[in-house]
């Protein structure tokens, strides 16, 4: 079902959620949504770019 990789991007996709969450609210460092939106795109572009290999790696085999 889910690989190893699967995992990782997951995972990476989730951290960066905590982080742009973090930095929007000022938890733990000091507030700035500017760069909390930042952050918060990255969850769609680590989602993407998992898919995009997911399918290179499917379509080698």
């Amino acid at each position: 079902m889910f690989t190893k990789a699967d995992w990782m991007i997951l995972t990476a996709a989730f951290l960066s959620f905590l982080f742009s969450i973090s930095l929007w609210f000022g938890v733990g460092v000091a507030e700035s949504k500017d760069a909390g939106l930042f952050v918060g795109l990255w969850v769609p572009s680590i989602l993407s770019a998992g898919h995009y290999f997911r399918s290179a790696a499917r379509a080698k085999q």
